[in-house]
């Protein structure tokens, strides 16, 4: 079999300065030149950059925090229960709810315990005008509304309202909260109010006159929540606010659970969300 010889005895030339020196003191550069291991260059580092990707922009699934506005939810079938006292108790899956929020019901189907549904709605009209200072209020149906709390009287924005065509049509609804009920006249009145839902109290509403007839609606306050828990397919027990209580403006006649079908729960002012 053929091989090459050692070397030791013979000269090679550079290819670098092309001077003649000991063939074993020879080597190869990145570059494929053969020189003296004295003229060795090594490949300069900015030949061969690393590769670089772009900065990252934004987290792939980012959920960055913020304050979700609220909306109307279904609640399940026949969510009203009632006692006979002052204590309503509704069914609400994962409601997020807290103690003192204030909230409104809205397409109950039937009374419950005899509660009628406009007490559980908590619905009238206004019985006269009142300027956007006014602090007592006449209703037409005082007597299903709380001694204290909040109400909303809705308005449709008109030509005589705002110079803006833009805004004619649009809700303007008014939030107000009241200290005091007299039969038909809530006094103590706060205008341009505005009520928590969720542990969120949403900007305040704006004052405005308000013609006769207008459609006032009332609102429950959150007394208190029903705590059930049960043990997950990890062995860990979950704690669930799915039910909660608050207090009928007048006693309900007897024990019953109803309300029907596709009733509604939703902040007092959806319109302003």
């Amino acid at each position: 079999m053929t091989t090459f010889a050692s070397g030791k005895h013979a000269l090679s030339i550079s290819d670098r300065s092309g001077m003649a020196f000991p063939y074993l003191e020879m080597v190869r550069e990145w570059n494929g030149a053969w020189v003296h291991f004295s003229e060795y260059e090594p490949k300069q580092p900015q030949l061969q950059p690393k590769p670089t990707s772009a900065d990252p922009q934004a987290l792939q699934r980012a959920r960055p925090a913020r304050t979700e506005f609220s909306t109307q939810d279904f609640l399940a079938l026949n969510p009203f229960t009632t006692a006979s006292n002052t204590t309503l108790t509704v069914a609400f899956l994962r409601s997020q709810l807290e103690v003192n929020d204030v909230v409104r019901f809205a397409t109950v189907q039937e009374p419950v315990g005899g509660v009628s549904v406009d007490r559980l709605q908590m619905q009238t009209t206004l019985n006269g005008n009142i300027t956007d200072s006014a602090t007592t209020i006449t209703l037409t149906d005082g007597t299903i509304f709380p001694t204290s709390g909040y109400i909303m009287i809705e308005k449709v924005l008109t030509s005589s309202d705002t110079s803006d065509p833009l805004k004619v049509g649009k809700y303007q609804n008014e939030v107000i909260q009241y200290t005091g009920r007299s039969t038909h006249n809530l006094t103590g009145c706060t205008r341009a109010t505005s009520s928590p839902y969720r542990g969120y109290t949403p900007p305040a509403t704006t004052a405005g006159a308000h013609d006769s007839g207008a459609k006032v609606y009332g609102a429950f306050t959150v007394a208190s929540l029903i705590e059930t828990s049960y043990v997950n397919d990890a062995g860990t027990t979950v704690k669930e606010y799915n039910s909660f209580t608050t207090t009928l403006p007048s006693a309900a006649s007897g024990t019953a659970t109803g309300g029907g079908f596709n009733c509604v729960i939703s902040p007092l002012n959806i319109e302003s969300l």
